[in-house]
């Protein structure tokens, strides 16, 4: 069965991360997110402190998009955005270090943010669409043994593209129970986004989520190919601040 529009709604962070988003736009991304009551917004660092209305939650990201950024100055701006009042942080991996498969290296820079992320959530970006599925693997061990809390497939601005099943489900394979898998980029049809939670999917970042929500109707009165689509523990947000 397909799930009912609130209990798909509840695992979306509604997402504007366009480098030219104004602080308008921001505004009505929270009023939007409110009425579609979605998980969080997502939005930029420099968009913060946001004044949200209770029960929605603020979502930053770290890092962003390239992940290339010096440890140090990914910290920093975690332990800022936390400061004001995000409470989950989604930090990109330094892909040059992925790709020459320095994996302690790897490790230590996402640790260095999950403790400057003190009680905040954090996510990993591994931009699954440029990576081998061993590098795939190897990031989402690394992500975990530092302490992340999800790994999450993309940033959605990487030209090779966003989230695939392919990624969510091998990522969900490495992780298991113990680590929430976002699926992000690129995901505009409910349809879309039900493929993804069927493959493993905890949490959607979406910033076209008021049309996934209305493509429920749709899919509603009509089978979906694959297994019938249950909301079970592993697509229960894994962080209820």
């Amino acid at each position: 069965m397909v799930p009912d529009r609130a209990h798909l709604a509840a695992l979306i962070d509604h997402t504007l991360l366009t480098p030219e988003a104004t602080g308008a736009q921001v505004r009505d991304l929270v009023a939007e997110a409110a009425a579609l009551g979605t998980y969080s917004v997502c939005v930029s660092p420099s968009q913060l402190p946001l004044t949200v209305p209770a029960g929605l939650r603020v979502v930053t990201v770290c890092g962003f998009p390239s992940g290339a950024h010096p440890t140090v100055v990914k910290a920093a701006e975690a332990a800022d955005a936390v400061a004001k009042g995000a409470q989950e942080v989604d930090m990109v991996v330094n892909l040059g270090l992925v790709r020459e498969g320095r994996w302690g290296d790897v490790e230590a820079d996402v640790r260095a943010v999950r403790e400057a992320c003190g009680p905040a959530g954090l996510k990993v970006i591994i931009e699954s669409a440029v990576l081998s599925d061993e590098e795939i693997v190897a990031c989402c061990r690394a992500a975990r043994a530092a302490g992340a809390d999800f790994v999450k497939t993309s940033t959605g601005f990487h030209p090779a593209g966003g989230a695939s099943t392919h990624a969510v489900r091998l990522m969900r394979r490495v992780v298991g129970k113990h680590l929430g898998v976002k699926a992000s980029g690129g995901i505009r049809t409910a349809q879309a986004a039900l493929a993804m939670l069927d493959a493993g999917a905890s949490r959607l970042g979406l910033s076209a989520s008021a049309a996934v929500l209305d493509g429920l109707a749709q899919l509603s009165s009509r089978t979906r190919p694959g297994a019938p689509h249950t909301l079970t523990p592993l697509h229960m947000n894994r962080l209820q601040v």
